[in-house]
């Protein structure tokens, strides 16, 4: 089993050498690698010619379905391809290969190391492997790697628009953090400063790199991939994706199911939390323009939301997952009036620091020039999706986690 944070990170152009040394070194003669297609082309040939010809007991499984996700398929996949030894997991590709080994090797009792092939998500230190579970995209708990070897070479190499969605998940931090700060005031969330603070200085130095990151410049993509660790970091942290995770990623699972559910092919996750990032942006330029005297004023006309009318409306978006984000939802769906009227005593009341956790999110235009710059979409258009898709998103999107969100702030405002 592996320990809660890996033993050892690396970032350089010397993985290969990294990852024999660590498996000689701490005892680790039989591997096991997955990859698909693409990421074994990448780095997983050169790790498997590596291990075969230093003499290590290794096997392996590529993924060869079109489109690769977390799912219970791809984990099964995996177990078939297993033999009756205990063997160390080495996951060669980014987020769904990471997850799906993060997976097994956890239900397995088995550790794992990561070759990362791009810099395009947070997930490689977390303990958390996002799945879609009959549908619905849940976080589960695994475990993180024993070591990440990451070869910079191979990450500036990764193809630009994954480079871009590595940037776009950390964007969304901006969001997610001010999301949290919310939750921590209007709907009494765990809540960790330091933790909030260490990832916005992460997001910062890649918003200062952003041109850098579009023309992969190996220092500026050193940069993003150095920031996904730390985000990664944070989660692993603080036990649980609040960190790192808000309206925007909300929207973006919204879409993910979605597109899972009609058959069409997936997004970049990170593309798709850029995107969603500049919208949260805007709604968070809208808290910035209410009064105190406005606000009391749309609190005042403010109902608590018909139980009956908010369950039919999920059932009507989510499908037949409805009725488990029904249940992932209670605490919002049980709101008496004496508890909704004192939420909306507390919005009132720290309205002036909502107002400042507002202005520490960058404006939306400022959001998607820096996306522009990393060379990653900014619309919903970009990536494929509509403007009826978009509307979706943002009206059910935020029943999909137990959190308070600049998303739910608004719905309580009468905004829609």
């Amino acid at each position: 089993m592996s320990q809660l944070r890996p033993q050892v990170v690396t970032v350089d152009d010397h993985a290969i050498d990294h990852l024999l040394h660590y498996c000689r070194e701490n005892g680790r003669p039989r591997l096991f690698l997955v990859a698909d297609p693409n990421t074994y082309a990448a780095k997983g040939q050169a790790v498997a010619n590596a291990l075969s010809s230093a003499g290590f007991d290794l096997r392996q499984v590529i993924l060869t379905k079109p489109e690769v996700i977390a799912d219970g398929e791809h984990v099964f996949e995996v177990m078939r391809a297993l033999d009756p030894v205990e063997r160390t997991f080495i996951a060669v590709g980014s987020g769904p290969i990471t997850d799906i080994t993060r997976f097994v090797s956890h239900r397995t009792r088995s550790g794992f190391i990561s070759i990362p092939t791009a810099p395009s998500v947070d997930g490689f230190t977390s303990i958390g492997a996002p799945m879609i579970i009959d549908g619905v995209k849940k976080t589960v708990y695994a475990h993180a790697p024993n070591a990440i070897f990451a070869d910079l070479h191979t990450l500036c190499a990764a193809p630009q628009a994954m480079i871009a969605a590595g940037f776009g998940d950390m964007l969304g931090k901006y969001t997610s953090i001010a999301d949290w700060r919310l939750g921590r005031i209007l709907w009494d969330e765990p809540f960790d400063a330091s933790i909030a603070q260490r990832t916005l200085d992460a997001v910062q130095l890649c918003a200062d790199n952003a041109a850098g990151v579009g023309r992969a410049d190996p220092d500026a993509v050193r940069i993003l991939f150095d920031a996904l660790v730390e985000s990664g970091y944070c989660m692993l942290d603080f036990g649980q994706s609040r960190p790192a995770s808000g309206t925007e990623h909300h929207y973006s699972h919204f879409w993910e199911m979605k597109l899972l559910h009609e058959g069409r092919p997936a997004i970049l996750h990170g593309a798709k939390v850029g995107v969603a990032t500049v919208l949260v942006a805007g709604l968070y330029d809208q808290v910035r323009q209410f009064s105190r005297e406005q606000v009391a004023h749309l609190l005042e006309e403010s109902e608590l939301p018909d139980r009956g009318a908010e369950e039919a409306a999920i059932r009507k978006a989510y499908g037949a997952e409805g009725d488990e984000v029904i249940r992932d939802q209670a605490h919002f769906l049980e709101l008496t009036p004496a508890k909704y009227a004192e939420i909306k005593q507390r919005i009132l009341d720290h309205w002036d620091d909502i107002q400042a956790i507002a202005a520490q999110v960058p404006p939306a235009v400022e959001v998607a020039h820096l996306l522009r710059q990393a060379g990653g979409p900014t619309t919903v258009a970009e990536i494929g999706l509509s403007q009826e898709e978009q509307e979706l998103a943002i009206a059910y999107g935020h029943y999909l986690r137990d959190r308070f969100t600049v998303r739910k702030l608004m719905r309580m405002l009468g905004m829609p």
